[in-house]
């Protein structure tokens, strides 16, 4: 496994009401991902995710080919990773 990295990443486009947290908790938890995903009031999803730079890849890449989510722009940062073993879960 690779290094363990974290990032803070907002999803800007067609992303609420698609279904995007559902899939996102279901592919995150496929590649052993940590962290949470979240709708916020303006129309966006915001994520932390932690894992392995593959991982990670492999889980926005599969997020881009989702019918009915269309992601225009994402910003992501990275940020301190957290301790071990959190699993990822939808935050309401």
């Amino acid at each position: 496994m690779g290094k363990q990295v974290r990032r803070h990443i907002i999803f800007y486009g067609r992303v609420q009401g698609v279904g995007f947290r559902y899939r996102a908790y279901y592919a995150a938890r496929q590649y052993g991902l940590g962290g949470w995903v979240k709708n916020r009031y303006d129309g966006t999803v915001e994520m932390e995710v932690q894992g392995d730079e593959w991982n990670i890849g492999a889980l926005l890449d599969f997020l881009h080919k989702q019918n009915h989510i269309r992601i225009e722009r994402i910003k992501s940062e990275e940020i301190a990773p957290q301790q071990e073993g959190q699993k990822f879960q939808i935050l309401y």
